[in-house]
């Protein structure tokens, strides 16, 4: 009864987005579970697995298991989820959010840390700098050829100029 007064504090998403207590426990008892149920489909898991940690983000000793079990070509997926679920926290629980991305950044599996460097860029990123710089800037691989049809190579040795 503690453990699920717990964990309804502990949860960033409103009731209806939130997993069954049953699928919780199934997760922490045996996180391989999930990858057996959402066999070759990256979305799927993705998506269930971001929900499950943004319902209870203390399930993260589960993820380390889970991505310790899983196959390389799911720890992509697995990062995504740490970084949805992260988004999906940040208002609501920012302590929650720090958590799941300091998380995020201590694991060491370059697959998982691409994945959730991926998702953000889907989904923040581009939201975030269209915001902070305004109008897009030119593309920098423009910068290495001069004159009018951009033909001339640039000096390599000239110096860069610094942004504001």
């Amino acid at each position: 009864m503690v453990s699920s007064a717990g964990a309804c504090r502990a949860q960033c998403v409103e009731f209806s987005d939130r997993a069954s207590q049953l699928e919780l426990d199934t997760f922490v008892k045996s996180p391989s579970s999930l990858l057996e149920r959402l066999r070759n489909d990256k979305e799927k898991l993705r998506y269930r697995l971001a929900t499950l940690i943004a319902t209870n983000p203390s399930l993260l000793p589960s993820v380390q298991t889970l991505i310790s079990a899983s196959a390389s070509s799911d720890r992509s997926a697995i990062g995504a989820a740490l970084r949805i679920a992260e988004g999906r926290c940040t208002t609501t629980k920012p302590d929650a959010a720090r958590k799941i991305r300091d998380f995020a950044q201590r694991i060491g599996d370059l697959n998982v840390q691409s994945g959730y460097a991926a998702a953000g860029e889907d989904n923040s990123g581009v939201q975030a700098q269209s915001q902070i710089k305004g109008p897009p800037q030119p593309p920098r691989g423009g910068a290495l050829l001069d004159g009018e049809w951009k033909t001339k190579l640039a000096n390599p040795f000239k110096p860069v100029p610094l942004p504001n």
